[in-house]
């Protein structure tokens, strides 16, 4: 099998990669970083092709699926995003529209292209979009992120469910995270209030589960609980909650 891994030269992506290699799958890596990607095709038991693109810029993206068609893969993972720490009305209105563009435009047009030509294929084939936690509930604090993953979020279910339906053998899935071991919080001015899980653990656990074909993907039980008992609380009181715990991510 070959996958194309977006955002791959650090964190889940990367340890995702480290995981399909392992497996003996062919792999096309796509990062702004050309130094790191090089050090991780030297590393890598397989075949790699490295890709160095820009996500925030849709040229860029359009550009990337036309070779992700060519490479014919197999998986495509949308790992590619980043965060900002901050109120709305502080925070860079162009930092902003670059996260929305990574976030949400890249996903959404490698998605719907790279689903389109898998449909006419007639082999099991895997689409995993990586969204957070933060897709359950608005984020004060971290507003424009969350509600980026939220539609990551909802738009992969939707997708899964589109396939189910047209009995393809595309299977979606989508991986919601709660704090992993990672460089976001660096990139976003953060650091988590609670003890974040392992990033080769939910690399691991997220491709295992999306060989299962599972459409939600929710590693650790700490974030399933959080999941379940939310669905009884008001938005007024999760509003508050996720106030109080993103302040405490501030970096000091």
């Amino acid at each position: 099998m070959k996958a194309l891994i977006t955002g791959a030269s650090s964190g889940i992506g990367l340890d995702m990669a480290r995981y399909l290699a392992s497996q003996k799958c062919e792999l096309v890596l796509v990062s702004r970083n050309k130094e790191k990607l090089e050090q991780i095709q030297e590393q890598l038991p397989t075949k790699v092709t490295i890709i160095v693109a820009d996500l925030s810029n849709e040229q860029k993206v359009k550009e990337l699926y036309v070779l992700a068609k060519k490479e014919n893969v197999d998986i495509l993972i949308n790992n590619a995003g980043f965060g900002d720490f901050g109120y709305l009305t502080d925070t860079d209105i162009n930092k902003d529209l670059e996260m929305i563009n990574t976030n949400i435009k890249a996903l959404h047009i490698l998605t719907k292209y790279v689903a389109k030509d898998m449909e006419k294929r007639d082999t099991d084939t895997y689409i995993l979009n990586v969204s957070s936690s933060a897709a359950f509930q608005p984020g004060p604090l971290m507003s424009t992120y969350y509600a980026t993953k939220s539609y990551v979020y909802q738009l992969t279910e939707a997708l899964y469910y589109e396939e189910k339906v047209k009995k393809t053998k595309v299977h979606v899935s989508v991986l919601c995270p709660g704090p992993v071991e990672t460089n976001f919080n660096e990139v976003a001015g953060v650091h988590f209030s609670v003890k974040p899980l392992s990033s080769v653990f939910v690399a691991k656990y997220a491709i295992d589960q999306m060989f299962r074909n599972k459409m939600l993907i929710i590693p650790g039980t700490k974030m399933k609980l959080v999941k379940f008992f939310e669905r009884f609380l008001s938005d007024e009181t999760l509003l508050k909650m996720t106030y109080r715990i993103q302040k405490k991510k501030a970096s000091k």
